[in-house]
């Protein structure tokens, strides 16, 4: 069943009018773009300062950031059963899952592997369920002290290091998300929509070349969860990002939604293209405006203006 079919009069009505508002629709790539890691290790970041950052220490911090990553998803996010089982999205099985209560389910003996039936699908999705609610639970509720207190310093460390890449990339998902919490009218308790459906709506949604499991497990640790929801993180590792594109453009199909993709790499750049939608590169040098800090909601505005035309909302400077 569709969202307006389970309205009624006035309310279905106010429905199909809300889904020709306005919603910008942010896509985002994550590694060298949100967060910095691979040039952290390979040296790309400290370099491109001229000797003026020790590579020695980024490489130090980014393996910290690995063992994190890979201790998050091995003891809480099934990793090592599934790892070779990828899907594109957490949704991407959910036909397969029959809702049973999980809370006492044997996940170590319930031999998940080869062949990719329905029955192997079903116990698979049973797993992507509970990494979602985790996910919406938040590491608070993982951690223990002590790895709390570790993940705090490490972020801060990082954060120095890099000149606050890490809190101003934070800061500026949170300026995208500075309009409706969702682009889906909210039913007030008269059945009728709330009036706040007349807002421009913002979305934030992260497309990255990782695997699933570990890129939620970055979103965690870099504290992007509040920002991002786990039905908009998609994996293109198999699929590849014209598909992932796709798939965004039909969930978030209407006549006056605006899609802009930000990213480093070649293969976002070009699916952007062929979508016709505004992309805006990252550049990790240290005199470049597109980079964080440094990216404004002005300079994203002027990308949008070029693609959709000059009215195009409230992207502008406070």
């Amino acid at each position: 069943m569709d969202r307006a079919s389970s309205l009624s009069g006035t309310s279905k009505d106010a429905f199909e009018n809300f889904m020709d508002q306005r919603t910008k629709v942010y896509i985002w790539d994550m590694d060298e773009t949100l967060i910095l890691l691979k040039s952290l290790l390979n040296g790309m970041y400290a370099n491109s300062f001229n000797g003026s950052k020790d590579v020695k220490k980024g490489l130090e911090i980014g393996e910290m950031w690995e063992k994190l990553i890979l201790d998050l998803c091995d003891g809480y996010f099934f990793y090592e059963q599934i790892e070779n089982f990828n899907e594109p999205s957490l949704d991407a099985l959910h036909q397969f899952d029959d809702g049973r209560d999980l809370s006492d389910y044997d996940f170590c003996g319930d031999e998940l592997g080869p062949p990719q039936n329905d029955t192997n699908k079903r116990k698979l999705s049973y797993r992507l369920r509970v990494v979602a609610s985790m996910y919406e639970q938040g590491l608070q509720s993982i951690f223990g002290k002590d790895t709390r207190d570790h993940w705090d310093a490490l972020y801060e460390m990082t954060d120095k290091y890099t000149d606050g890449w890490l809190s101003s990339a934070r800061s500026f998902l949170e300026q995208c998300s500075s309009g409706e919490d969702y682009p889906f009218p909210k039913l007030e308790a008269n059945n009728h929509i709330s009036s706040n459906a007349n807002k421009m709506h913002y979305v934030n949604v992260l497309v990255t070349s990782g695997s699933l499991i570990p890129s939620l497990a970055k979103c965690l640790l870099f504290r992007f969860d509040k920002l991002i929801k786990h039905a908009d993180v998609y994996s293109s590792w198999d699929v590849g990002k014209p598909q992932c594109f796709k798939w965004i453009k039909e969930k978030f199909n209407g006549p006056k939604v605006q899609f802009c993709v930000i990213g480093d790499g070649w293969e976002e750049c070009e699916a952007a293209e062929a979508m016709r939608w505004p992309f805006v590169k990252i550049d990790l040098s240290p005199s470049g405006s597109h980079r964080f800090p440094g990216l404004t909601m002005r300079t994203l505005g002027y990308y949008f203006s070029v693609v959709y035309g000059q009215n195009t909302g409230d992207d502008t400077e406070e």
